[in-house]
């Protein structure tokens, strides 16, 4: 009888690469891109280029300073200033966009060694910096530009009533792609089918969320399609650097940011929380996968 043959990990491939997930999450968010130019205007797709192109420099310009292999083509960079850019109002000035994508892909990402090494969501902590350093041109909402001339307005978690059938089209003011939550519903269900995130995380995330202010006596649905809940839930929440390695980690994660969301939309100075759940999840990441990481098959707990 032959003896079996023991190899390290991994033994399946999935045939997945860096760049096929990367070129799946920039087809899932071209729906929101789009719907963001159909509402907002022509400045909404200066501004998606300009993050863009800014992050892509940058990953470029420090690898080639810091003497490492040009990483640009797995398009990591380009997810990433795609991602701010959503993350942004429409009337922020172009240099204030660009800095966010620099400070997202040197500061938050190749400081850390680069992509699978960053601790934090770099799109997510980058939109943090602007808030903290820009918050007066960072909450500076205006009405779509497909209802008329572009007027200075309050977001729907800013105190604006927004019917269900505008907050699902995008008819409101808000940041460029966490308005249409039909292009974000899309979006989902386009990463789901090609398995690049479980569905299971992003439900938690909003399940969550709705039901904590179901409890604090708000309406589950509106909340549910306000703020940047379903663009953090389904993007930014599901990154596969900076979330738990295992399913049930993940589903903590998710319960954890739409606790925390809940939370600070009640309670907090500021009516949204997304950005600030998924960074603070990101932080105790670690000590999630350490309370829930499987055993490794064949090893033997060590003796205290």
């Amino acid at each position: 009888m032959t003896a079996p043959v023991l190899s390290p990990s991994p033994h399946l491939h999935s045939g997945a690469s860096t760049r096929r997930i990367m070129l799946d999450v920039i087809i899932a968010l071209c729906p929101a891109a789009i719907a963001s130019v159909i509402i907002f205007g022509w400045r909404s797709a200066l501004l998606i280029a300009v993050c863009v192109a800014a992050a892509v420099a940058g990953e470029y310009i420090c690898r080639r300073i810091m003497k490492r292999p040009n990483t640009c083509g797995d398009l990591s960079a380009v997810v990433t200033g795609l991602l701010l850019a959503l993350n942004l109002p429409v009337t922020l000035p172009v240099w204030m966009a660009a800095l966010g994508s620099v400070v997202a892909i040197v500061v938050v990402k190749q400081f850390f060694g680069g992509i699978g090494q960053n601790f934090a969501n770099p799109a997510i902590t980058a939109r943090i910096v602007l808030m903290l350093s820009f918050t007066s041109y960072m909450t500076a909402w205006v009405s779509p530009s497909v209802l008329g001339d572009a007027v200075t307005s309050a977001s729907p978690l800013g105190g604006a009533e927004v019917s269900t059938r505008n907050l699902l089209l995008g008819l409101h003011a808000g940041c460029l792609g966490e308005t249409c939550a039909l292009a974000l519903l899309a979006g989902g269900i386009y990463l789901s089918v090609r398995r690049v995130i479980n569905p299971l995380v992003p439900l938690t995330f909003i399940g969550t969320t709705a039901l904590m202010m179901w409890a604090f006596g708000g309406d589950p649905l509106y909340h549910i399609l306000t703020g940047g809940l379903l663009l953090g839930a389904i993007f930014m929440a599901t990154d596969y650097a900076t979330t738990p390695s295992t399913l049930l980690g993940r589903v903590i994660f998710a319960a954890g940011c739409g606790i925390i969301t809940a939370l600070i939309r009640q309670f907090g100075s500021l009516p949204e929380g997304v950005s600030f759940s998924i960074l603070l999840m990101n932080i105790i990441t670690p000590l999630i996968d350490r309370a829930v990481i499987t055993r490794p098959f064949g090893s033997k707990e060590a003796k205290r």
